[in-house]
């Protein structure tokens, strides 16, 4: 931790250049508040002094973020905040040595080809970006474009999406899911899914369930949810080799049932390696101050004790 004093004429290129000093990092990202929030004071033009902004900085916590890692680096004189509730939680999933080692493939030979696994990363967006990979094109950014979608209809459909089904108010719902550490699930998959008319079937490598989403659209795609993360099945046409993803099919006919039971069937070998999470009793720590306990409910009681948003599984 690092306490920065500026003279009451800095600019905000003084703030900046300050905190790379500081850290020793020459690209980085800023979050502040609490739930953390992104800080960008390059908005307000590099020249403007810090006072001209309406950014109140006196005692503020800035958390600095190495951009080539994404890791926490340095905290910036720590102000008190009151925890809440809305924090998103950031939980980093042990290395599953098994999966690196062979990833499971099931041979559909009545399709011709093989449903494969398509491991997104570990960022908090993966259900954004499984999703993405599937219903967008490779040129966009599926974590941006499809976080914003299910804002803009939530805006859109008050008496629908109300504080009751949202567990908060629709605003702050709205600015908590654009938030890169807020996880999507059910909420979003089901808006998303009507958003692009397919049917989103999710399997749950614990117990093999289908969970489906706008269930009797002609499209399907097909997630794979193991606790705390999510991937997506992807089809590759015999003759292209399963590791490469230039020929993938994502997207499938929704009464074709022989791929959904493929697919269902690789959640099944990722069940055998324990590619899954089991969330009511997995050991987990806190990255900030080594706490440790049991569960998602104990990551979300440590949040709101001590502020903390940042989780490993432990080993």
């Amino acid at each position: 931790m690092h306490t920065l004093t500026l003279d009451d004429t800095a600019a905000v290129s003084d703030l900046l250049s300050t905190i790379s000093n500081v850290t020793n990092l020459p690209l980085f990202e800023l979050k502040w508040g609490f739930p953390p929030q992104p800080l960008d004071p390059a908005l307000y033009g590099l020249p403007t002094l810090l006072t001209d902004t309406d950014l109140k900085l006196n005692g503020a916590q800035i958390i600095v973020i190495a951009q080539a890692t994404g890791d926490p680096s340095e905290t910036v004189q720590e102000e008190t905040a009151e925890p809440s509730k809305s924090a998103p939680l950031s939980l980093q999933r042990k290395q599953n040595t098994a999966l690196e080692k062979e990833t499971p493939e099931v041979p559909v030979p009545a399709r011709g080809g093989t449903m494969v696994l398509r491991v997104m990363p570990d960022d908090n967006s993966c259900m954004f970006r499984a999703l993405g990979s599937a219903v967008l094109s490779s040129t966009l950014d599926s974590m941006t474009e499809l976080r914003s979608l299910v804002a803009q209809a939530i805006q859109a459909d008050p008496d629908r999406f109300n504080e009751a089904i949202l567990q908060r108010k629709p605003d702050e719902y709205c600015q908590w899911i654009s938030y890169s550490d807020s996880w999507g699930g059910g909420i979003e998959l089901s808006i998303l899914s009507q958003e692009f008319d397919i049917e989103i079937c999710s399997i749950n490598v614990q117990d093999l369930r289908v969970d489906r989403f706008n269930e009797g659209r002609p499209r399907r795609c097909i997630l794979v949810y193991s606790g705390i993360h999510y991937d997506t099945v992807a089809f590759v046409p015999t003759g292209s080799p399963t590791y490469d993803t230039e020929n993938d099919v994502k997207l499938f006919d929704s009464s074709d049932d022989t791929l959904l039971e493929a697919a269902r069937q690789l959640c099944a070998e990722l069940r055998k390696k324990h590619y899954y999470t089991d969330t009511k009793k997995f050991s987990i720590k806190c990255n900030l101050c080594d706490w440790k306990g049991t569960g998602e409910t104990g990551a979300v009681q440590h949040a709101e004790q001590s502020g903390h948003s940042d989780f490993g599984e432990a080993s």
